[in-house]
């Protein structure tokens, strides 16, 4: 009598958790599995966004990774995540300890300033940071200028543009990292900085020795949202230079949307989405596997 009651608790336990995954199991295919399978069709055909698609099996791909244009647009996709995703993991690191700790004074108010880009979208960061970064016009030239300096070309030298993107990206996603840390932070035990300090660690040394350590999973987590959303970041460079000066800086995300609607090659563009979807598979799966042989 036992054995069945605990049984149709189970499955009945079973059907609540059932009833309650079945939007969010609806939501994924229709939104991802649906489109996701649309575009490999598409990309096996040369569709243009009207007519019917007609069959031409793997002459996208072969045309794609024989375009010099893709490999710029990959290296420096590639590029634009080495740099933006260690920087804004080190200044969002730092950002949260000294907003946890005890000795800062206005962290509150800090916190709110610190999570306002969290609020606003990614074409008004680019657009924000397009009227800072001005060549003839913004605020930062200004101040160059009025220190006796000649104005830099931020809008025309490439290597100055993909600064300034990775700034307004660091600076984009710094409250949703931020969260993430001040929540690990918080989480800590205090008799492990106690002892610490009893043995004679400064601030400094805690931090490196005791915190930073605890804050491996959640390292893990900001890595690698932060490597997925710079491999596909798009609204905002193209609200802050549109990939330029002409097409130096567009990166992969860009070079898909020109593709596909500017140029009306949707198939083409569908094959070049699954090569971006192949990447990014590769690199969380290779995140994943170090991050479980650290902690083995």
């Amino acid at each position: 009598m036992a054995v069945t009651t605990a049984r149709t608790e189970r499955r009945r336990r079973g059907r609540v958790a059932a009833a309650f995954l079945l939007p969010a199991f609806v939501l994924f295919v229709l939104f991802f599995v649906a489109p996701a399978g649309l575009g490999l069709a598409y990309s096996f055909t040369d569709y243009r966004g009207y007519g019917v698609p007609e069959f031409v099996g793997l002459a996208n791909y072969l045309d794609l990774f024989s375009d010099s244009t893709f490999y710029r647009s990959l290296w420096r996709t590639v590029l634009y995540t080495a740099v933006s995703v260690p920087f804004g993991y080190f200044v969002t690191l730092l950002i949260s300890a000294l907003l946890v700790s005890r000795e800062t004074k206005g962290s509150a108010l800090a916190q709110v300033i610190f999570f306002f880009p969290w609020l606003i979208s990614p074409i008004v960061t680019g657009v924000v940071w397009r009227w800072m970064f001005g060549e003839n016009f913004g605020l930062i030239n200004y101040l160059v200028s009025s220190a006796g300096l000649s104005p830099l070309q931020w809008a025309s030298d490439p290597n100055l543009a993909l600064v300034v993107v990775i700034l307004a990206g660091s600076w984009g996603g710094t409250a949703f990292s931020m969260l993430l840390f001040m929540a690990a932070m918080r989480n800590i035990p205090a008799s492990y900085l106690e002892a610490a300090s009893l043995d004679g660690a400064g601030p400094v040394t805690r931090f490196v020795r005791v915190v930073w350590p605890l804050l491996r999973p959640t390292s893990f987590l900001v890595i690698l949202l932060g490597t997925i959303g710079a491999m596909k970041e798009f609204a905002m460079i193209q609200a802050l230079n549109g990939g330029g000066p002409g097409t130096s800086n567009v990166l992969i995300v860009q070079y898909i949307y020109k593709t596909g609607f500017e140029q009306s090659k949707i198939g083409y563009a569908s094959a070049a989405s699954m090569v971006l979807m192949v990447i990014l598979l590769v690199i969380a799966l290779i995140q994943t596997r170090f991050d479980r042989s650290d902690l083995s």
